[in-house]
């Protein structure tokens, strides 16, 4: 008997999914379209690897989400711990 792993899987998403057609980066996590397809067929390791690139691309991306996001919201509240 096997059982599947219900591990979840680390995923930068924050719910605000559209392209920027200038860069081909979400606007909402940075991923580009194969990686959001294919994200969990990724090992581990390779969604660390392109995790820790979504900040510089995000810095990249032409229009900003009109809407606060998880991130930024969460991101707000840590510096007002701090």
């Amino acid at each position: 008997m096997s059982f599947m792993d219900t591990t979840p899987i680390e995923s930068p998403c924050i719910l605000v999914c559209s392209i920027d057609e200038a860069t081909g980066y979400c606007f909402g996590c940075g991923r580009t379209r194969d990686e959001i397809g294919a994200w969990t067929l990724f090992s581990a390791a390779e969604r660390r690897n392109i995790m820790a690139a979504l900040p510089a691309r995000l810095k990249t991306v032409e229009r900003k989400p009109r809407r606060e996001t998880r991130r930024t919201r969460l991101a707000r509240e840590r510096e007002g711990e701090s």
